[in-house]
C-alpha cells in the first residue's frame, strides 16, 4: 500500500470517528434525572380512588349506603373542616437520615419527596437522586391512610387530614439508631390518631404505623391502605444500551406466583385486584423501587386503580374495629431505595428478584457475588472486572489451550492445505476427504477455534446483566476517562483497543482455505468494534482483558507448536 493510500485510510478513520464522537455527544446522551422544580402542594390526590375494601366491607358502603370512593378527578381539600388552612410554608416536613431527606405532607400525612443522599442524580451532579417527587411535570409519591366507615382519609371527613406535629423537621442525630415522627390528628367525636413513622440508620424500610386510641362512645372502625401513585412519565435513570431498557412498572408477589410484572398497558387494560396474605407489591424503574410490605399473615386486597393521568397501586387491608375506651395499633412496611440484593433479601421474599439478571441469571449471581467479592478486596469496580476476567480465563485455560493447539496445528499445516487445494480444487468431495484425512493425522479439531467463544458468551451475556442491573456500578469509576462502568466509553477508546486486539488474535489464526470464509473472519473485528461502541465500558473492559490473556496464552502455544513441527521437520 503506497503513502498516499494510507493517508487517506488514516484521514478517513479521523474523520469517522470525530463524526461518532459528535453523534453520540447530541443524540445519545443518558437522561440526567428529573427537573429542578418547586414541590406542588396545591392539590391533593384522592384518598379512596374507587378501591374496594375486602371482606365483610367489600360492598363500600355503610347502612345509610354512603360509598367510601371518591368520584375520579375530585381531589381532597388542603384543609380539614375543623383545622381550617394550612399555611404552606409549614405544610412539609422534613426528616433527614443517613440516607434520606424525605418530605412528608401534613395534609394527609404521606411522603411526597425522597431524596437519596448516596446516590447523585447524574454523574456530572452532586445533587442527590430524587426517587420520590411530587412537581408540576412529574408525580410519584406514596400514600397512606384510614379509609372505610370511620376511616379519616375517606370522603365522609370532609377532606383530607391535617396533622400536627411537635417540629417541622426531624433529622437522625449522632448515635442514634431510630428516629421516629408522630403525626397526630382528633376527630370531632374524640378519636385519637397517630400516624408514626420510623427510620432505621443505614436503612430504606420505613415502618408506616397507626395508633387509635378511641375516646368515644362508639365502635370505630376502618381499613388501612398503603398505595404507591405515579404518573406515566419516562424512567429517570434508565440508561439506555443498545436499545435494551430495564422493565417500568409494577411487581405483584404472592405464594402463588412470586413474582408477576405488570407494565403501564397492563394496568390500565387488566387492573389488579387480588386477596394476597404474605406478598408485597412494588413499583420498579432502573436500579430504584419502592414497595409495599403489608404484615405477616395479615390478609390485604391488592388492588391498581386510575386517578385521571395517575397510576395507583396498593392495598387494603380487612377492617380494624376498636371498641369506646380500646386502642389498636395497624402498619405496614416500605422501601423507598436502591434495588441491593442484601438488603431486599431482608425486607421480604422475593424482593430481591427484582434485580433482575436475566435468564442467565444462575450464572449472573454467582459472577455478581464474585465480582463483589473482588471489589470488597481492591475497592475499584474496573479492577475487580479485570481479576474476574482473569478467574474466568483461567476456569477455561485448559478449553482454550486445547483449542488454540488446534488453530497451531492447523496453522503448521496450512501449506499442506494449500497444495490440496491445487491438487483436487475442482474436485470438492475429494478435497473434503483429503482435508479430513489430514485434520486426523494431526490431531486437528476445525471447530475447536469456536469453542472458547462459544463456551464464554454466556458468561458474556451473564456479565452485561450484571452490570446493567446492578446499582453499585451506577456511577463506578475505573480510571482516567471511565467514570462510569456502567455506560459506554465517552470516547470509544476502550471499544477501539478491544477491535485491535481482536485483529491481532486474528492474525495469529490459520487463514480459513474458503476466500469467502477468510474475507468474513477479516471483517469480524470491525464488526465487533462497531457493536462494542455502546456497550457499557465494563463489559468492553472484561473483552478487552480476555483477548488480551487469549493472545498471551495463544502466542505461546502457536510459537511451541511451530518449533515441535520444525524439529520434526529437521
Amino acid at each position: 500500500m503506497d503513502i498516499q493510500r494510507i493517508v487517506l485510510f488514516a484521514g478517513l478513520a479521523i474523520v469517522s470517528y470525530m463524526m461518532v464522537l459528535a453523534w453520540n455527544e447530541d443524540y445519545n446522551q443518558p437522561q440526567t434525572g428529573q427537573a429542578i422544580e418547586q414541590v406542588n402542594t396545591t392539590t391533593q390526590p384522592a384518598a379512596s380512588d374507587g378501591m374496594t375494601l375486602p371482606a365483610e366491607s367489600s360492598t363500600g358502603s355503610d347502612a345509610s349506603g354512603e360509598e367510601f370512593t371518591t368520584p375520579e378527578g375530585d381531589s381532597q381539600a388542603i384543609a380539614s373542616a375543623e383545622s381550617g388552612s394550612v399555611d404552606v410554608s409549614d405544610q412539609l416536613i422534613t426528616v433527614r437520615t443517613d440516607v434520606y431527606e424525605l418530605k412528608i405532607d401534613r395534609v394527609g400525612g404521606n411522603l411526597i419527596e425522597s431524596s437519596l443522599l448516596q446516590y447523585d442524580r447524574s454523574l456530572d451532579s452532586e445533587e442527590s437522586l430524587r426517587l420520590l417527587t411530587n412537581t408540576s411535570t412529574r408525580t410519584y409519591i406514596m400514600e397512606s391512610g384510614l379509609i372505610g366507615r370511620d376511616g379519616i382519609d375517606s370522603k365522609r371527613n370532609d377532606g383530607a387530614p391535617v396533622y400536627n406535629t411537635s417540629a417541622t423537621e426531624f433529622e437522625l442525630q449522632e448515635g442514634e439508631n431510630t428516629l421516629t415522627v408522630d403525626l397526630t390528628y382528633t376527630t370531632d367525636n374524640n378519636i385519637e390518631i397517630t400516624k408514626q413513622y420510623l427510620f432505621s440508620r443505614d436503612s430504606y424500610e420505613i415502618d408506616v404505623r397507626y395508633l387509635i386510641n378511641n375516646q368515644s362512645d362508639s365502635t370505630w372502625k376502618a381499613n388501612m391502605t398503603g398505595k404507591i401513585v405515579r404518573d406515566q412519565s419516562p424512567d429517570p435513570t434508565a440508561q439506555n444500551s443498545l436499545g435494551i431498557r430495564a422493565f417500568l412498572g409494577m411487581v405483584v408477589s404472592s405464594p402463588e406466583d412470586p413474582y408477576e410484572k405488570f407494565d403501564f398497558d397492563d394496568l390500565s387494560e387488566n387492573p389488579v385486584n387480588r386477596s394476597v396474605t404474605n406478598g408485597w407489591l412494588a413499583f420498579l424503574q432502573h436500579y430504584f423501587l419502592t414497595a409495599w410490605v403489608p404484615e405477616r399473615d395479615q390478609p390485604a386486597q391488592f388492588q391498581s386503580t386510575r386517578r385521571g393521568p395517575l397510576y395507583v397501586m396498593g392495598f387494603v387491608y380487612p377492617a380494624t374495629i376498636v371498641e369506646p375506651g380500646e386502642t389498636a395499633e395497624v402498619s405496614a412496611r416500605a422501601y423507598v431505595g436502591p434495588k441491593i440484593i442484601e438488603r431486599l433479601e431482608d425486607v421480604a421474599p422475593n424482593l430481591d428478584r427484582t434485580v433482575d439478571f436475566g435468564f442467565l441469571f444462575f450464572i449472573a449471581l454467582p459472577l455478581f457475588i464474585i465480582l463483589d467479592w473482588f471489589h470488597g478486596l481492591v475497592g475499584n469496580w474496573g479492577v475487580a472486572i479485570i481479576l474476574l476476567t482473569v478467574l474466568v480465563k483461567a476456569v477455561f485455560f485448559k478449553l482454550s489451550a486445547t483449542s488454540y493447539r488446534s488453530m497451531a496445528r492447523m496453522r503448521a499445516v496450512a501449506p499442506q492445505l494449500t497444495r490440496l487445494k491445487e491438487l483436487y480444487g475442482d474436485d470438492r468431495q475429494r478435497m473434503s476427504q483429503e482435508m479430513m484425512a489430514l485434520y486426523k493425522r494431526e490431531k486437528i479439531n476445525p471447530l475447536g477455534g469456536c469453542l472458547p467463544i462459544l463456551v464464554q458468551m454466556p458468561v458474556f451475556i451473564s456479565l452485561y446483566w450484571v452490570l446493567f442491573e446492578s446499582v453499585q456500578l451506577r456511577h463506578a469509576p475505573f480510571m482516567l476517562w471511565i467514570q462510569d462502568l456502567s455506560v459506554m466509553d465517552p470516547y470509544f477508546i476502550l471499544p477501539i483497543l478491544m477491535g485491535a486486539s481482536m485483529m491481532l488474535q486474528m492474525s495469529l489464526n490459520p487463514t480459513p482455505p474458503d476466500p469467502m470464509q477468510a474475507k468474513i473472519m477479516k471483517l469480524m473485528p470491525l464488526i465487533f468494534t462497531v457493536f462494542f461502541l455502546w456497550f457499557p465500558a465494563g463489559l468492553v473492559l472484561y473483552w478487552l482483558v480476555n483477548n488480551i490473556l487469549s493472545i498471551s496464552q495463544q502466542w505461546y502455544i502457536t510459537r511451541k507448536i511451530e518449533a515441535e513441527v520444525a524439529a520434526k521437520k529437521s
